[in-house]
């Protein structure tokens, strides 16, 4: 293989799929002498993990004898004392995965011919999303394709349905119903017509000023806390899942990966995107509500720069340097004193040291009304100039 004019090889390995089983295989190669230059890892509903390397470091010419090595190291990995989780069962220690209630269905349910559907706004690997109608009201209607429905769908739609009639905050998504009867499985929400925070970054290909860049930290915190206090865990928290209404209201949005946590109060499971995903995710070690905490920290840090968490990085090359490394993105050195220690303290390592949305809320509150105050008397200085 050619990349970038220089030789490398390129390793498939087809395992079993267990926890850490990213950071055996990377360490693994590292112990051989490679260099690790891209990884991909997939998962199958099988229970069964497909991991590819393109490593350099290896003589080309001695190829066959990388394969022996590998053959004789990576049963090592394979015979590790760690418990195989088949893909569906991984997920459940410390969760209540819970079926829609029967006796509440028919308060939320919702005749599909009611909804006028206007355009498609976004299409996803299991669901498209369009803008619509309820009666008059402005709507975005999730709506699961049926070609690619399985029992994990079925139950994370159940799961989504579940969590979003319980949720009432103007700084979460408001759930209007949802179409529970197969085959047309839809979630009815509020349409946000600002568009993502994502998007609305990237668009203008810069960080917000610190008094919009509080705003919009505070209404997530809150949002935040409101769910952590009904013991829901967002597990997939970043600025694309962030909307805003006509007001500029941000609103946190998606539940689709959402978990109720347990009374004991620990979760299992990688699930979420990687660039915001906690250390303690990636490894498939038993996490809390700390773990969003953790991605809060980077939606902040896009907040500030605008950009795209290790951008110059593919996402499994980032979640390997969060582990293994160490790695955060790296703070301007402009951003405000205490946006920094408060980055640095949500990305702690261990999940005890980060503050809970609590903490956070009041902090950048006390932060906006103090920068407030700062604007107000040097305007009352201006005026007392002229």
């Amino acid at each position: 293989m050619n990349v970038n004019s220089r030789l490398m090889h390129e390793i498939t390995i087809s395992t079993n799929d267990k926890p850490k089983l990213l950071s055996q295989l990377t360490s693994l190669l590292s112990e051989i002498g490679l260099n690790i230059q891209e990884a991909h890892a997939f998962s199958t509903v099988d229970g069964y993990s497909l991991d590819v390397f393109v490593v350099d470091g290896w003589p080309l010419q001695e190829t066959e004898q990388l394969r022996n090595v590998l053959a004789k190291e990576i049963p090592k990995v394979e015979n590790h004392h760690h418990v195989v989780y088949p893909v569906g069962e991984q997920e459940q220690s410390g969760i209540n995965h819970v079926n829609i209630p029967a006796e509440g269905i028919d308060v939320w349910e919702i005749d599909a011919s009611l909804l006028k559907f206007e355009h498609k706004i976004v299409s996803g690997s299991y669901c498209d999303l369009y803008k619509g109608a309820f009666f008059s009201q402005d709507v975005a209607i999730k709506v699961l394709t049926n070609e690619h429905l399985n029992e994990n769908i079925r139950r994370e739609f159940a799961q989504e349905v579940h969590i979003m009639r319980k949720v009432r905050h103007m700084n979460v998504v408001q759930f209007i119903g949802a179409c529970t009867r197969p085959p047309r499985l839809f979630i009815v929400t509020e349409f946000m017509s600002g568009g993502s925070i994502y998007d609305y970054l990237h668009k203008q290909k810069c960080g917000l000023k610190l008094p919009l860049l509080l705003r919009v930290a505070i209404d997530v915190s809150k949002g935040m806390n409101y769910l952590h206090r009904n013991n829901i865990i967002h597990r997939d928290l970043k600025a694309a899942n962030l909307l805003m209404n006509e007001n500029g209201v941000v609103k946190v949005a998606d539940f689709g990966v959402a978990r109720v946590q347990a009374q004991y109060g620990v979760m299992t499971a990688e699930t979420g995107t990687y660039r915001w995903m906690a250390p303690e995710v990636i490894e498939h070690q038993p996490y809390n509500h700390r773990a969003d905490v953790f991605s809060f920290g980077i939606v902040l840090w896009e907040l500030v720069t605008g950009k795209l968490p290790y951008d110059d990085l593919t996402p499994l090359q980032a979640a390997v340097g969060v582990v293994q490394k160490g790695l955060r993105p790296t703070i301007p050195v402009h951003t405000h004193p205490i946006l920094v220690d408060l980055l640095e303290r949500c990305w702690q390592r261990d999940p005890s040291l980060r503050p809970d949305f609590s903490e956070i809320t009041e902090l950048l509150q006390h932060l906006a009304q103090r920068l407030q105050t700062k604007r107000g008397l040097a305007q009352g200085n201006a005026i007392e100039e002229r």
